[in-house]
């Protein structure tokens, strides 16, 4: 039986992104895929919301991008991330753990 697939909680898409162009430059498609691969398919996310991510990323400085050629010899933008958006990782991450233990310790009081 197939995984359901799980909502994606509000930004959490961008630390996605981040640490996904952390191992290395990935075109949109290739990043939705990591995305899924590595959750199991628990995750997916969204061309319209990862494009806007991506591009709100770059404006921000976090990732970098040019256009090569894919895999399948077409055309594609590929993304980077910057050593700004590895900070901005970093801190996101941590951020992320501090609030999933508070809110284990909620939900799971000894």
């Amino acid at each position: 039986m197939a995984r359901p697939t799980l909502g994606l909680l509000q930004g959490t898409v961008d630390v996605l992104i981040l640490r996904t162009l952390s191992w290395t430059s990935m075109h949109g498609y290739g990043i939705a895929r990591w995305i899924s691969d590595r959750s199991e398919g628990a995750l997916s996310v969204e061309d319209a919301a990862l494009y806007q991510a991506l591009h709100r990323l770059e404006r921000k400085g976090l990732v970098d991008s040019e256009w090569g050629m894919s895999e399948k010899n077409h055309r594609a933008k590929y993304y980077t991330i910057t050593p700004t958006g590895r900070h901005q990782l970093q801190t996101e991450v941590a951020q992320l753990r501090e609030y999933m233990g508070v809110l284990f310790r909620v939900l799971d009081p000894a």
